[in-house]
């Protein structure tokens, strides 16, 4: 990971000194223990805060797409001739890279605004399998040391392996290196399992709908509408997000549980054909609540039905964005 992180750093000072990109959207150490934050760095002597690590876990695709979109709303009181144009360098593994070619589908931005420094990925840590593993105990101190972690806490020194707390979804990750760059650091990671990709949503599947249904009540009974999924999905962008509109009034703003239902599953349809299975939703619930599932669900559907992977080629559209004449329908009548 030093070299990847050197190479990294030094790639996108060049980007910055050359005046490529305006900005560049990588990570940086927390200021919590074994935590790493997006970093937005302008000046190229801060590019060696820059780090690469199994820390960093936000997609940081959603951040590209706002600081483009800020730029491009600013710029609407411009003179004409006057206005900019920014490009944003972003450092992107597997499904930053798949979130990224989807706003490039759904023209969010061209591509000629963005300037991709490729990672190869292992996975990152699930910060709540740590906290099971630690039993709960706070972390005062800890530090990546290759393939460990040495971890302090009240109860005294621990040693965890890596491997042992990687996130689920990058377990079975089938992008774990970028699907599209313009600069790599590093050479491809090693494939994950990804022949286990859908066995979780399988076993899901092959439940009594009245057991899948008590399962989502169970869930959803846990969301408290902080909305910190919505904030820290890439591909929830949309102006005006129906949980805030009152004409009409889509969920309602108290604690009804159908509200939040209702919510849920909105925003879970919403990312039909267009969810990367990044687990951003995942790490930043503060209650736990179980999306993947139903998540993946959805990509599993819109594989089998339509051989559609989300953001795995350019060339490929989002499957609700596109239609074929002689496309199977069987679903429709036979859900």
């Amino acid at each position: 990971m030093e070299a990847i992180e050197k190479k990294l750093r030094e790639e996108a000072k060049k980007l910055l000194e050359e005046k490529k990109v305006d900005v560049i959207v990588g990570y940086e150490a927390g200021t919590l223990p074994l935590t790493a934050a997006p970093a937005f760095v302008t000046d190229p002597s801060d590019t060696t805060k820059l780090v690469w690590n199994a820390l960093c876990v936000q997609n940081l695709a959603k951040y590209v797409h706002d600081v483009v979109s800020q730029h491009r709303n600013a710029q609407k009181r411009v003179k004409p001739e006057n206005r900019t144009k920014k490009v944003v360098g972003v450092v992107g593994r597997g499904c930053t890279t798949r979130s990224i070619i989807l706003h490039l589908q759904e023209r969010q931005y061209t591509r000629e605004e963005i300037v991709v420094l490729g990672v190869p990925c292992r996975g990152y840590v699930d910060k709540k399998k740590l906290s099971v593993l630690l039993e709960g105990q706070e972390i005062v101190h800890g530090a990546l040391d290759g393939e460990r972690l040495k971890v302090t806490t009240a109860a005294g020194d621990r040693i965890v392996a890596v491997a042992d707390v990687l996130a689920d979804n990058c377990l079975i990750c089938r992008f774990n290196n970028p699907v599209i760059s313009d600069l790599m650091a590093g050479e491809p990671a090693p494939a994950m399992r990804s022949d286990e990709e859908y066995d979780a949503v399988k076993a899901f599947e092959s439940r009594p709908s009245e057991e899948r249904w008590a399962y989502f009540e169970k869930e959803m009974a846990k969301c408290i509408r902080c909305y910190a999924c919505r904030q820290a999905c890439p591909s929830c962008y949309c102006p005006e997000c129906f949980a805030e509109q009152s004409r009409p009034r889509w969920v309602g703003i108290g604690e009804d549980a159908s509200d939040t239902q209702v919510f849920q599953i909105m925003r879970i349809f919403h990312m039909a054909g267009r969810c990367v299975d990044c687990g951003s939703c995942v790490a930043v619930c503060p209650m736990g609540v179980d999306l993947r599932t139903f998540l993946k669900k959805l990509d599993k559907d819109a594989y089998e039905l339509f051989g559609s992977r989300v953001g795995a080629s350019l060339d490929d559209p989002p499957v609700l964005s596109t239609y074929r004449e002689h496309e199977c329908e069987d679903f429709i009548y036979n859900p």
